[in-house]
């Protein structure tokens, strides 16, 4: 199927159609925060300012179009990479000290808690560490475990109830109505929460669990610094790399300048008033239109 463009000419209404879509895509390719990828509509702007240069006659007008795609698509990844340095900025001035900053006293908090429940380790399996539950002191599991059980009956509410200590550490308890659980936290210079069982001899085991897993806890977080050290450092190290396409903008819009100073598109076209007369000496014919082929 075949449609004729005019040379030398405008066909007024087609064109006006090929403009208003045109500025449509000038909308996608300029805006600030665009939400959508606009990759799919250059070969149609390109068939457009062909049709554009075709029908004038004049090859500038598609390197014209071409350059201000090129330009638009320019501003648009500089606009990103700006928007990726800000929050590298925005990282590595204020989050990533934060961060390493709260990590390094969790890290002393634990070096803290994992030496004093090394210290009051017991000497093997059968010995027992005493356990305080409401000023009394208890030597054996199961006496600790049973009196566990009872300063819980004592506690209604979230908040955490003292109820005693253990190998250097206070003991608090809180209850969950919701989940109807009971709680307990073990508090040193940090806190370390576990859940309650019905058992007598297994929530002295939690106990011991929980502080016999204070090396590995003291370990994950020591790996947690050395990662936020190694990203701060590598966002520093990105906030110092400069724009890939920095001259590339200021190159092809000199150029475009160059193009629309050729094109007269910076002055402004006289206007022309109704059907007037021709001059003297005008030739009043027109040349014919000559026509071409172009396959869409």
């Amino acid at each position: 199927m075949f449609r004729y463009v005019t040379q030398g000419t405008f066909d007024a209404y087609s064109y006006q159609l090929v403009e208003a879509k045109l500025k449509f895509i000038s909308q996608i390719m300029t805006s600030r925060t665009p939400l959508r990828s606009a990759e799919d509509v250059d070969e149609q702007a390109l068939s457009y300012a062909e049709i554009k240069a075709l029908a004038s006659g004049n090859r500038l007008i598609i390197e014209k179009c071409n350059l201000e795609m090129q330009v638009g698509r320019l501003q648009l990844l500089k606009g990103s990479f700006l928007s990726q340095r800000y929050d590298l900025e925005d990282k590595a001035l204020r989050h990533l000290p934060s961060a390493i900053s709260y990590t390094e006293k969790r890290i002393a908090a634990r070096e803290a808690d994992t030496t004093l429940a090394a210290q009051t380790s017991p000497a093997s399996a059968e010995h027992f560490a005493p356990m305080v539950i409401h000023g009394e002191t208890y030597t054996t599991p199961k006496e600790a475990g049973s009196a566990i059980l009872e300063a819980c009956i004592a506690v209604t509410g979230k908040a955490q109830t003292h109820v005693g200590t253990y190998r250097g550490f206070d003991l608090a308890i809180s209850f969950d109505g919701s989940a109807k659980e009971y709680s307990m936290t073990l508090r040193g210079q940090w806190q370390w929460q576990f859940t309650l069982g019905a058992d007598i001899r297994g929530n002295i085991a939690r106990i011991d669990n929980a502080l016999g897993s204070l090396s590995a806890s003291l370990e994950t977080e020591r790996q947690t610094l050395a990662d936020l050290q190694q990203q701060l450092a590598a966002a520093k190290e990105q906030m110092g790399v400069p724009f890939p396409q920095e001259q590339e903008p200021a190159e092809k819009s000199a150029k475009l300048a160059e193009i629309n100073a050729a094109l007269n598109l910076d002055q402004r076209e006289p206007e022309v008033l109704g059907d007037e007369a021709p001059e003297e000496g005008e030739d009043a014919a027109k040349p014919p239109c000559k026509k071409m082929e172009m396959a869409l």
